[in-house]
């Protein structure tokens, strides 16, 4: 009220402070929405290969990446809050978002590292040719919008299903998936089928 007759009287403009929106962690490398199109284009649209010979040990995942952390630390560190961690860098405190379903989580326990492109479906997709380095390096990609902590549960309701098959439960996260899912691909040389293509179009469309 002070503030407001002060403001009356001295013919100041009352101003309040308002704090800034916190900006959520996310994944490196996500593309515009008009490159994510142009990648899309790119792409080779071709049938899925053979399951046949797959196996995640030849994805090796969860490699040191100095120190005493392994890639799992490094994406929980990196796409979490105010996390804090003990000297094996195993995270004691802090949350997640978890961007697919609006989840907060303050347990390791209660997240996975999503391989947005799973490992199997990269195998399908082209990955079956790959030497065991090129598959060690997508598995623990930090470069790439490959990998995000999310909900456990929804990333084991995903398993290993194209946008053809499985979408975030938020709508609103659509576009944001569909740019990253091109972006990997688009990076590694993977097929596209017919379908993933259109799923991926549609989703793109929200943007």
């Amino acid at each position: 009220m002070v503030r407001l007759l002060l403001s009356v009287l001295l013919g100041i403009p009352l101003v309040t402070a308002i704090p800034a929106p916190v900006a959520l962690p996310t994944p490196p490398g996500i593309p515009s929405a008009a490159t994510a199109e142009s990648e899309l284009a790119a792409l080779t649209v071709a049938a899925q290969g053979s399951q046949d010979g797959y196996s995640r040990s030849l994805f090796p995942h969860w490699i040191s990446q100095g120190g005493t952390c392994n890639t799992r630390e490094v994406v929980l560190a990196r796409d979490g809050t105010n996390i804090v961690k003990d000297s094996s860098c195993q995270p004691t405190s802090g949350s997640w978002y978890s961007p697919y379903d609006g989840a907060t989580w303050t347990q390791a326990s209660d997240v996975d590292i999503d391989h947005v492109v799973p490992l199997a479906n990269a195998w399908r997709s082209g990955a079956s040719k790959w030497t065991t380095a090129q598959r060690q390096a997508f598995a623990n990609d930090l470069t790439n919008p490959q990998l995000m902590a999310v909900t456990d549960n929804v990333n084991q309701a995903k398993g290993d299903a194209g946008p053809e098959a499985w979408k975030p439960p938020l709508t609103s996260y659509y576009c944001t998936y569909a740019k990253m899912w091109v972006r990997v691909k688009y990076v590694y040389s993977l097929t596209i089928t017919s379908a993933e293509k259109s799923a991926l179009v549609s989703m793109l469309d929200r943007c």
